[in-house]
């Protein structure tokens, strides 16, 4: 037995090359990369009974000799195997179908052990087996049994031997302090990972997926701390100063926007103020509701820094919000004097821009664009302000990137994206958080109405007589199916089915398709006609995008609403609304399970979006609930973000360790940490 777990996978013993790299493809590079692809269900074999004993639809175990193998032929094709199993106390067919491959496996006088339903025929007893597994090793079968998801052409099977192997060959180190572990009633890690893969009962299965989930969230909430504090411990290149004559700047650029801020926008813009004026720069993430006006905060955060003498880079995560932000700043700061106003320009990497003009943008006091700003060739001199739209894996890499370039500048991370308080807690405690409930003076509530198949037709009659009687604008959001390369393919094929579909449904309206495939160029100048009215109906993927500002288009159309959470619902939603006049959102489903339907109606009552994302939390539990593909939220192998009470004693424990505790005396738990953060900076 060795204690060393990041050994590589090549060095598993009997597994082909094939094998091997299958792991691979998965991001399985290392034995404690396997034993960390856990089970996503467990059967429950481990009933093990003689044959004279069995009974009609027990699910059991039996452990016999093969005394007879046959295959017979029905008509209609199907290859019908037939194993006779014989114990000392009776015999029983064992029967698999289309499994010729066993003809050979099986031999006479081997002993076998089945798992498998029993089955009545008349007065006859058979076995429709589950799992099968040569002589008596009890790994497949007799036990309960873990089944892991079945991808790259890896069976439950595979996996399940080689993380046996792994298993027995490696010794886990324990990398918490005892104190923690006997607080909180934790097992042993090595025997976490033993039985979370091969549990002895329903008990210590149960006991091991704490143990588990609370390392992870341990880890977690670690890292953000150990990240808080040296972030505390940097200084900025220069220092701020709010003098009265730059207070009387703000106050006039204030004074002639066409809007009083909200409440809460001054709340939060204080917040940043006091941040921005510290030597140590500030690491703030500011949520809203889409339409609740972070925007304008952030320019103000943009103004400030400008009459300071310094400069803002501004990241979008796509070019079209680039685009957005980049008219949207130069409209609020349109109404400042011709001399106050600070220049903006728009840098992203599709712009085909000869290398003197590069040098004039990125010169600008303010700098909007897409990742491409922070490239190596873009040099920057006088950056001391950061702001991120959307892109919640802006970390350690995209920092150290800046830093390389000499520059520490504040950070200010934006989001539309409802997230209940306690994850923003577990997943950012980095941060400092600051909310905007409130919604700009004249905004109504957008009206949710969920639509069965029956009213459809109703429906579309509906929304051509918004159209022709009072000028609506309409999106129409087909499915992203999975966020892959082949997936978003499939997608675009069929958004542009249904384009053709609504084309005759809306004959003699105006539409336009657009979806992630196409060119840049194109997308905008889609965008930007349906902005100046000259479409109806804009037919769209979701992969376009969060953000997106038509103030024109009052009707959502959604199909396909089963397959989001309600945090994605509540942001596509958030396309409408974006005026005095009263917005829609209707929601189609070709499903009629009542568990989908009860969510849809759900989510058509609920209008705030802190509120739908816990619902969603508690309906959903563990699963993908915010799209991290799309988002860039951490992905949770084992804890749920609902387990509210895991994530408080783990918070505990932190605050206990961080107390009582030096990192430094924990060999194990820094090296796990270390490997924590490695994977957390090759994602962002």
């Amino acid at each position: 037995m060795i204690q060393e777990e990041n050994i590589k996978i090549e060095s598993l013993p009997k597994t082909s090359p094939l094998t091997i790299k299958k792991l691979k493809s998965l991001g399985i590079n290392t034995y404690f990369d396997l034993i960390n692809y856990f089970p996503f269900r467990y059967e429950d074999y481990s009933i093990v009974s003689k044959i004279a004993f069995l009974q009609p639809e027990e699910k059991i175990t039996i452990c016999g000799k093969i005394i007879d193998i046959k295959q017979n032929i029905a008509r209609s094709g199907l290859k019908i195997q037939i194993f006779i199993i014989e114990d000392d106390t009776g015999k029983i067919e064992a029967i698999f179908y289309n499994q010729p491959y066993l003809l050979n496996l099986f031999k006479k006088n081997q002993i076998v052990s089945i798992s498998g339903k029993v089955e009545k025929y008349g007065r006859k007893i058979t076995l429709a087996p589950f799992e099968y597994e040569l002589g008596e090793s009890k790994i497949h079968t007799g036990r309960i049994i873990p089944i892991y998801p079945e991808k790259k052409g890896l069976s439950s099977k595979t996996i399940r031997e080689k993380i046996k192997t792994v298993l027995e060959s490696i010794i886990i180190p324990e990398i918490l302090p005892e104190e923690i572990i006997n607080f909180n009633d934790l097992i042993a890690e090595n025997q976490a990972y033993q039985q979370i893969h091969f549990p002895s009962s329903k008990e210590n299965l149960k006991k091991a997926r704490k143990r588990l989930a609370f390392d992870e969230f341990f880890l977690i909430q670690l890292s953000s701390a150990l990240v808080k504090e040296n972030w505390k411990k940097e200084r900025v290149n220069q220092q701020f100063v709010f003098d009265e004559k730059i207070k009387e700047k703000i106050n006039f650029f204030i004074s002639r926007l066409p809007f009083k801020l909200t409440s809460d926008q001054q709340k939060v813009w204080k917040e940043i103020l006091f941040d921005l004026q510290k030597s140590s720069p500030m690491n703030r993430l500011l949520q809203g509701d889409v339409g609740s006006g972070k925007t304008i905060v952030a320019g103000l955060a943009c103004y400030f820094n400008f009459l300071n003498g310094f400069q803002t880079l501004f990241m979008a995560p796509t070019e079209i919000l680039a685009q957005q932000h980049y008219q949207t700043f130069e409209k609020i700061f349109s109404y400042l004097p011709d001399n106050e106003k600070p220049k903006i320009s728009l840098l992203t990497s599709s712009k085909k821009i000869i290398n003197k003009k590069i040098k004039e943008k990125i010169n600008s006091d303010i700098v909007i664009g897409t990742h491409a700003l922070i490239s190596k060739k873009n040099q920057y001199q006088k950056v001391s302000l950061v702001i991120v739209d959307e892109q919640h894996r802006f970390g350690v890499k995209q920092r150290a990137e800046l830093k390389a370039k000499g520059l520490n500048p504040h950070l200010l991370t934006m989001t539309a994206t409802p997230i209940p308080r306690t994850v923003a807690l577990t997943l950012y405690g980095e941060l400092d958080f600051s909310t905007i409930l409130q919604m700009p003076k004249g905004r109504l509530p957008i009206k949710t109405f969920y639509v069965p198949k029956s009213k459809r037709e109703n429906c579309y009659q509906w929304i051509k007589n918004q159209i022709k009687n009072f000028k609506a604008q309409v999106f129409i959001v087909c499915p992203l199916i999975e966020e892959s390369e082949v997936e978003t393919m499939r997608s675009v094929k069929a958004a542009k089915k249904e384009y053709q579909a609504l084309l005759k449904i809306f004959s003699g309206f105006r539409l336009a398709l657009l979806h992630g495939k196409m060119k840049s160029k194109e997308k905008e100048e889609i965008m930007k006609n349906f902005a100046q009215k000259k479409f109806d109906i804009l037919v769209t993927t979701p992969v376009v995008e969060v953000g997106v500002d038509i103030p024109g288009a009052t009707i959502i159309l959604i199909e396909a609403g089963e397959r989001f959470g309600l945090a994605q619902l509540h942001q596509l939603r958030g396309r409408v609304g974006r005026n005095d006049k009263q917005s829609y959102c209707f929601l189609f489903t070709e499903k009629e399970d009542k568990n989908i339907v009860n969510r849809l109606k759900l989510f058509a009552k609920i209008s705030n979006g802190s509120e739908l994302a816990q619902k969603d939390l508690e309906i959903r539990g563990p699963g993908d609930i915010y799209g991290t593909k799309q988002h860039g939220f951490v992905d949770l192998k084992i804890a749920s973000f609902s387990d509210f009470s895991l994530i408080e004693k783990t918070k505990n424990a932190i605050n206990y360790f961080f107390n009582h505790k030096k990192l430094d005396n924990f060999e194990e738990l820094k090296k796990r940490l270390s490997k924590f953060e490695l994977e957390k900076i090759s994602k962002d």
